[in-house]
């Protein structure tokens, strides 16, 4: 599976994923490492090219990040994307200075000359769009390198070196903002470093079943199943390989949206036939929540009584030599940030950094090389109905963190009723999969209304949803008003507690990574 793949040294840009989910998507393996990654850990990875994102440094910074030498030694393609350009350009002899002119966001380049990445994508002549975000530009390019596109900002917006087949890029191309910027990217995989890109999913689950079977052996695995895109990936694909060796436990803590914890039941208990616990603590999870507010006390106290009955569990089936989590790919990179990035102080949690002391476990994380559109698309080839695979994201503290109070059981059973409503009406108009993500938050206020002819002093609840191809970025979902209108009238009408209805036209600005 991974004889042809593709090394990406990150400098810590916030779109460093979209380069990686734009290779794997032309059928190229591909992973990403810090810039400062040991030297025999970048060699070892035997990459067929490498690519240099970019980063908010600037290169004529004292001690900014530098590659390594070996990325140019190497005898590799090697494409270097804004910062890596001018990190390429300043190691390899050109110079590199601060811009009079900067260029962030859309712009437009002329292209000069012809270049092995452009076929199918650009000619010569041309005058094409693409997304910028730098302050510096090159003044003198390094020896053998030419000029194949310019910009108003940058006068080498794209340079090439034939012979080494080293490319530099001003712009972004893997953001969807550059039109042809994917088809750049496919060119240096498939023409520059010759890869066929035969990289598929049905090749990464039997490479995967053949890998669990070699680590579990024997041994029996336990698997804490949420219900989650991630949880019932990783079940079913551990159930193909080791069948009743997994045994998953599934900690009902009664914040799930309406149906689902009686939906995972009947998917995993009784169509696929694995061995499942399920254990209702509500009542556990809901009277240490009541009078939590702060939402980050939220996550701390379920994941702490998660760990606690979970643990109980287990311990109740005699013990487990390991333990599956559903860890994904951005979970890995966030967790090694190589700059400190937004992961550090936005994501409180998630399931990379190991197990509590006290759990004795090793663990198994089989998909823990994939993007989130990756594990749906395993998903739909293991076998996993839609309504699991094709879920909106949800959060692991589940509709506490939705309930912008004290969440109590009443409170619970408000937003499960709202946001039910919610998305039946977004299924209902066809609108389900073109949404990224939708739901209902219940906010601290109350409102003061009239409903027939009594006063009312009820809730707020607000509607949120947004698009997003990658969950990177994501962009308010322009709701006709005839849509939530209509939503907002059922809402009040068949929701006791509720007398207003609102709608959050928030976006997700780039590079943050929890949208809740």
């Amino acid at each position: 599976m991974n004889q042809q793949k593709i090394l990406i040294l990150d400098f810590g840009s916030q779109v460093t994923q979209l380069i990686a989910r734009r290779v794997r998507e032309s059928g190229v393996y591909c992973e990403i490492l810090p810039y400062n990654a040991e030297p025999a850990r970048i060699a070892g990875f035997d990459a067929s090219g490498i690519i240099l994102s970019g980063g908010p440094a600037s290169v004529a910074d004292a001690g900014s990040p530098r590659a390594p030498d070996y990325v140019f030694t190497a005898g590799l393609p090697v494409l270097g994307i804004c910062y890596g350009q001018m990190v390429m350009c300043a190691q390899l002899g050109g110079d590199v200075k601060g811009a009079e002119i900067r260029e962030f966001g859309r712009a437009y380049v002329d292209v000069v000359a012809d270049c092995a990445l452009f076929e199918g994508a650009w000619v010569q002549g041309a005058r094409e769009q693409v997304w910028m975000s730098h302050g510096d530009h090159i003044s003198t390019p390094p020896p053998g390198f030419r000029t194949v596109a310019i910009s108003e900002g940058a006068p080498f917006a794209m340079i090439a070196d034939d012979t080494r087949r080293f490319y530099g890029l001003m712009f972004h191309p893997e953001v969807v903002h550059t039109p042809h910027g994917a088809a750049l990217l496919r060119n240096f995989t498939h023409k520059v470093c010759g890869l066929t890109g035969d990289w598929t999913m049905a090749g990464f689950r039997a490479a995967e079943i053949a890998k669990i079977r070699a680590q579990v052996g024997t041994g029996r695995v336990i698997c804490g199943l949420s219900g989650g895109v991630d949880s019932s990936v990783a079940a079913a694909l551990i159930h193909e390989a080791i069948g009743d060796q997994l045994t998953c436990i599934f900690v009902d803590h009664g914040l799930l949206r309406a149906n689902e914890a009686a939906e995972v039941v009947r998917v995993f208990g009784e169509q696929f036939n694995i061995r499942l616990i399920h254990r209702d603590a509500s009542a556990l999870f809901l009277g240490e929540l009541g009078a939590v507010t702060d939402p980050e006390q939220k996550r701390k106290t379920i994941g702490r009584l998660f760990i606690e009955v979970f643990d109980e569990e287990a311990k109740n089936l005699g013990g487990a030599d390991f333990l599956a989590q559903g860890t994904l790919y951005p979970d890995v990179i966030e967790s090694v940030s190589a700059l400190g990035g937004p992961s550090v102080t936005i994501k409180s949690h998630h399931n990379v950094g190991g197990l509590p002391d006290f759990m004795k476990l090793k663990l198994v994380e089989p998909l823990r090389e994939l993007f989130k559109d990756e594990v749906r698309d395993l998903g739909r080839e293991l076998g996993l109905p839609e309504s699991i695979v094709g879920r909106h994201p949800f959060p692991g503290p589940g509709l506490a963190i939705r309930i912008l109070g004290a969440v109590t059981r009443e409170a619970v059973q408000i937003l499960q009723k709202a946001d039910a409503i919610y998305l039946e009406e977004i299924r209902a108009a066809g609108l389900y999969d073109t949404i990224w993500q939708a739901f209902a938050v219940l906010l601290p206020v109350k409102s003061v209304g009239v409903m027939g002819d009594g006063r009312t002093y009820d809730q707020v609840c607000a509607l949120r949803a947004v698009t997003s191809t990658d969950g990177m970025t994501a962009d308010v979902y322009p709701f006709d008003m005839a849509f939530l209108t209509r939503v907002s009238n059922r809402i009040v009408n068949e929701v006791r507690g509720i007398n207003r209805v609102t709608y959050d036209i928030t976006s997700k600005p780039p590079g943050t990574i929890e949208w809740e």
